[in-house]
């Protein structure tokens, strides 16, 4: 777990910048969500986030990168979805600023979309499993993969069932990873499989308002919670300023 200490060469100020660390959990840096995944996602643990379009997967992921950075632990980003200039102009918009993270290596950001290849089962065999070789070499203490969805385009459930038992041994071997993935990509029979290997499930849905939808986190398991199955938290993303939590008493799922 990589953090600066206070020393002569001016360190003291990533040391305030990053704050302290709670080394049994992983806060999400927002106190409201974090009460309802039994404070924080467990480190050392492979936590799922599904969803479908435009329900705040990448938007949960984003917060959950900024209370890692704030807790001291690093993080590398795996992205269909963004570039690194996109990624970070759109944590700037939640008022997510992580520039001197990002400046610092406190987060890496390895973008994932290739246009114009054409890919078969043999090359996303290759690309899960060179994904898998770098995540174990890496230093970092939290690994995000947003979102899995492109590489089931082009691979079995075998090679994506391998993949997900693949990052279950590194996580086993310390290291914490979240996935996302878009819901109606996958067969109902591979979902339960995958969801069966992870130690955290989250299910990002829309809910309707008055005449607007916000977005709805519910939570399917946190691995040594006690009880937190079917907490819900729903929320808005003003730019500028960020998550908005909703009460779900005026909210219809």
């Amino acid at each position: 777990m990589a953090k600066y200490d206070d020393d002569d060469s001016g360190n003291s100020y990533l040391t305030d910048l990053i704050g302290g660390s709670d080394k049994e959990i992983l806060s999400t840096g927002n106190p409201e969500i974090d009460r309802k995944i039994a404070d924080g996602l467990p480190l050392y643990s492979m936590t799922l986030i599904e969803g479908e379009n435009d329900t705040g997967k990448s938007v949960i992921t984003q917060q959950i990168m900024w209370g890692a950075m704030k807790n001291s632990f690093t993080v590398d980003l795996f992205t269909t979805e963004n570039t690194v200039k996109s990624f970070l102009a759109q944590m700037e918009s939640m008022s997510l600023d992580i520039s001197d993270y990002f400046a610092w290596g406190y987060i890496r950001v390895f973008p994932l979309h290739v246009v114009g290849f054409d890919w078969d089962e043999s090359d996303m065999q290759g690309i899960l499993g060179r994904l898998v070789n770098h995540i174990r070499k890496s230093k970092a203490d939290v690994i995000i993969i947003d979102s899995l969805t492109l590489f089931s385009e082009y691979a079995s459930t075998d090679v994506v069932m391998t993949f997900f038992t693949n990052c279950k041994t590194l996580v086993d071997n310390g290291k914490t990873i979240l996935i996302t993935l878009h819901t109606y990509a996958f067969e109902e029979d591979s979902l339960v499989r995958i969801r069966s290997t992870c130690d955290a499930h989250l299910v990002m849905k829309k809910s309707l308002i008055g005449d607007k939808y916000v977005m709805v986190m519910e939570v399917g398991k946190v691995r040594g919670a006690r009880k937190t199955t079917g907490n819900l938290v729903s929320f808005e993303v003003h730019p500028g300023y960020g998550m908005k939590i909703i009460p779900m008493s005026v909210a219809k799922v």
